[in-house]
């Protein structure tokens, strides 16, 4: 499972300090941290991940290098429209705070039908407000798509 946090690049304490603890509880989970892959809740997400031995990825808007704590650095060069990459690449979305280019994922999340969580973010139907960083994560895990099947290595049609 893919979960996407978002959020300013210049956050608060305390939306970085919310961000890092969505962080390790989604690597706690077996899950993944998507973001946007630079600084501020993108980057405490990132390293509470790493800290409890998760894995991250960073959908880059240039083609830089992003946070230090990037296992997977997809450079897009799309500016914002990477959000939209982001977006579609996650199994449900946690907003922590944020701004316009946070909004826009919003946005995108619920016109495609994603669930999205929000700790101290847009005031948006559809969007679940959330009390803890636990609340968020334990929804998002819950609402995000089952694990699919593994394939056969023999293709669609099974062992033969």
């Amino acid at each position: 499972m893919q979960i996407a946090v978002i959020g300013r690049g210049d956050c608060s304490g305390e939306e970085y300090a919310a961000a890092e603890t969505v962080g390790r509880l989604i690597a706690e989970k077996g899950a993944t941290v998507c973001c946007g892959g630079l600084y501020g809740v993108m980057e405490a997400a990132c390293r509470g991940a790493k800290e409890a031995g998760g894995t991250t990825v960073g959908v880059l808007p240039d083609t830089g290098d992003g946070n230090p704590y990037l296992d997977v650095v997809i450079r897009t060069g799309m500016g914002h429209a990477r959000n939209v990459v982001l977006v579609h690449s996650a199994d449900a979305v946690i907003a922590v705070g944020g701004g316009y280019g946070t909004l826009s994922e919003i946005a995108v999340a619920l016109k495609t039908g994603k669930p999205i969580f929000g700790l101290s973010t847009w005031k948006i139907e559809g969007v679940r407000a959330c009390a803890t960083p636990e609340e968020a994560v334990s929804l998002a895990v819950r609402a995000g798509r089952p694990s699919r099947p593994s394939r056969s290595p023999r293709g669609p049609g099974g062992p033969a």
